[in-house]
């Protein structure tokens, strides 16, 4: 039976270990994304701890440094930090098939205003409840989801969002100077090649649809190592436990290989596991049919327009061709993100953040996305939908009241990622993916030494 297993693990390992390898290269270096992007450009994203007296100017003021950086900008959204040494994130639009605006299902449509632009994950749109739009160092919390389909998020933006056409850059700036301290372009960066390069993007779909074969033959490729490394015996469960250091390469080499995998096997198997939401649709579908949730969520709560409907007519002599239109009054101005932001901060005091998702069109919605102190993750966020004239809140969704199918999806990312648990979680997520890279390696010259083995066994029987 083991010879039957021994097979399997070997053909698919030999047919997916260079894919495995890449994705796991790849994936370990994006584990650290964050952390990396804001180490490498620290002027992004913090400022000096101002004064105890200084406030912070308004994001009027703000909204005008950023236009005057960018004249053609159209922002759509802003993150607002409440750490005081953070700089305030602003979101803008891209041209419509532009960078950022292509990758349907890729990032499921997160975008809380946090602008991550990470792995193909931005558009602000129809996706519903992919939780990815990397915003910090370089992704996005964002769960830009307006409604629509799981995966599809086209960078169009419901009606309670901005993000038309595709999105654009991040613009960062100091709260309490308006000085624009940065810019982030994610598609520019070495973090979203490494991003393609794990998801397969860089083959297109065609890509896409070899690192998600690639992946289903991991986890049988794992589940058959686990059978093989089963020991026979109790007083094979020593060996099987250890790395033998002072051995010769040869069993150094299968040390590596045998026991480093069995210790990995788990966390791999989960990695790989929730990596195949971002290869097949069908597989997040699952999820949903599997928790009993919809994948459609409702659309967004519209504004109510003043005066948009109240028209008079100004009476005019018979010979004149028609009547002249004369509206009674013009609409009330809409309600200004500081505004927004204060009524965000009054409904919720104690939040990390808040991320505001301007609306687009005369009926949209203001959208607030807030992240409390003891979230469970980065983003299971709360979201509050604002009247974009009265400032009336129109609806209110906790992280708890979302549905069972859109929490479980959501966790996919923080555990694929190994964010879940923060930096021990990390660590751990960088060791298994640095082992997942080698054990193609050790799995081959394991492969090569035994046919080594069984040609020098023939020659001998031969001479024999």
């Amino acid at each position: 039976m083991k010879i039957f297993f021994r097979n399997i693990h070997l053909y698919l390992s030999l047919v997916s270990g260079l894919i495995i390898a890449v994705v796991c290269l790849t994936g370990g270096v994006l584990v650290f994304e964050k952390e990396l992007e804001q180490a490498w450009h620290p002027e992004r994203y913090f400022v000096a701890a101002p004064a105890a007296a200084t406030p912070a100017l308004p994001l009027e003021r703000l909204t005008a440094a950023v236009k005057a950086y960018k004249a053609d900008a159209k922002i759509t959204g802003m993150k607002v930090y409440a750490d005081p040494t953070r700089t305030v994130e602003f979101n803008l639009a891209g041209a419509p098939g532009g960078p950022g605006g292509e990758h349907k299902g890729e990032g499921k449509g997160q975008g809380e205003g946090g602008q991550r632009g990470g792995e193909g994950r931005m558009e602000t749109g129809k996706a519903p409840q992919g939780e990815e739009r990397r915003a910090e160092g370089g992704r996005g919390e964002g769960r830009g989801e307006q409604g629509g389909k799981e995966g599809k998020g086209e960078g169009k933006g419901g009606k309670g969002g901005g993000g038309e056409g595709g999105r654009g850059p991040v613009v960062f700036v100091n709260p309490y100077t308006a000085a624009v301290t940065g810019e982030l372009n994610y598609r520019e960066t070495f973090f979203f090649t490494m991003m393609a390069l794990h998801r397969g993007m860089v083959g297109g779909p065609i890509g896409k649809l070899i690192v998600g074969v690639s992946t289903v033959m991991f986890l049988f490729i794992i589940i058959t190592g686990i059978v093989l490394w089963w020991p026979a015996t109790r007083k094979a469960v020593k060996q099987r436990l250890q790395v033998k250091w002072s051995g010769g390469w040869k069993r150094l080499n299968h040390d590596l290989h045998i026991v480093l995998g069995f210790y990995s096997a788990l966390f791999l198997f989960v990695f790989a596991f929730t990596g195949l939401a971002w290869s097949f649709e069908w597989f997040n579908k699952g999820i949903y049919a599997v928790t009993n949730s919809p994948m459609q969520r409702p659309e967004p709560p519209v504004s109510v327009v003043p005066g948009a409907a109240s028209v008079t007519t100004t009476p005019t002599p018979a010979d004149a061709p028609e009547a002249a239109a004369t509206p009674e009054a013009a609409p009330t101005p809409g309600l200004t993100p500081d505004a927004a932001l204060a009524r965000a901060r009054a409904l919720a005091p104690t939040s990390v953040y808040y991320s505001l998702q301007l609306p687009k069109d005369p009926t949209g919605s203001i959208r607030v996305a807030t992240l409390r102190p003891n979230a469970s993750y980065e983003n299971a966020t709360d979201e509050t939908y604002l009247d974009q004239y009265s400032g009336q809140v129109l609806s209110q969704q906790t992280y708890e009241q979302r549905s069972l199918g859109q929490r479980v999806r959501g966790m996919f990312k923080p555990v694929h990622t190994g964010s879940i648990w923060g930096w021990p979680s990390k660590v751990i997520s960088l060791i298994v993916c640095v082992l997942g890279f080698t054990f193609p390696i050790t799995g081959t010259i394991l492969w090569l030494n035994r046919l080594r083995k069984a040609k020098k066994k023939g020659r001998k029987l031969a001479a024999a």
